[in-house]
């Protein structure tokens, strides 16, 4: 069987604060603001159908953004009310998504800026191949808890020659 690669569209990030966490992802991480925040009400609307599909009835309303990387990927943001924080932020054993990742040359200044910012530095930076290239990677948080890491380089080439040799 031939299948063909697909191509990465969007991640959507659950907030508590939307216009919060646009500032942080556009004034930190350099995301652009496709739509910027806006409400949307359990209605008959195409978007207000299209969400109960997804919630299920009595969903009511949530304010929603998409963003976007500089490869096009985009970060749908949203806040929904009476919204709350996990137990565990990183719940790694819970089937499901735990993480993204962004990819900055420089990961160090990055983490700074995400922790002036209000974020978590979860690790110290760590290097794939040390003393032999220089790829490196973080674990960190957004001011709402959402986890994520940073690599100084593609993913494509981290581990084209098997970081874990």
């Amino acid at each position: 069987m031939n299948v063909s690669p697909k191509a990465f569209s969007h991640i959507g990030l659950s907030v508590p604060d939307l216009d919060a966490a646009v500032a942080f992802y556009t004034e930190v991480l350099g995301l652009y603001t496709i739509m910027e925040p806006t409400e949307v009400f359990e209605d008959d609307s195409p978007i207000g159908v299209m969400c109960t599909d997804v919630f299920g009835p009595d969903w009511k309303s949530l304010k929603i953004a998409h963003l976007a990387t500089a490869d096009r990927v985009g970060i749908e943001i949203f806040e929904f009310p009476e919204n709350y924080a996990p137990d565990d932020n990183l719940d790694h054993k819970r089937h499901g998504t735990f993480h993204f990742c962004v990819q900055d040359p420089d990961v160090e200044g990055l983490v700074e800026k995400i922790v002036a910012a209000g974020g978590k530095q979860r690790m110290p930076v760590r290097e794939y191949y040390p003393g032999e290239k220089p790829y490196r990677m973080c674990y960190v948080e957004d001011p709402f808890g959402i986890v994520f890491e940073v690599y100084s380089h593609s993913y494509e080439l981290t581990y084209s020659e098997g970081a874990y040799s």
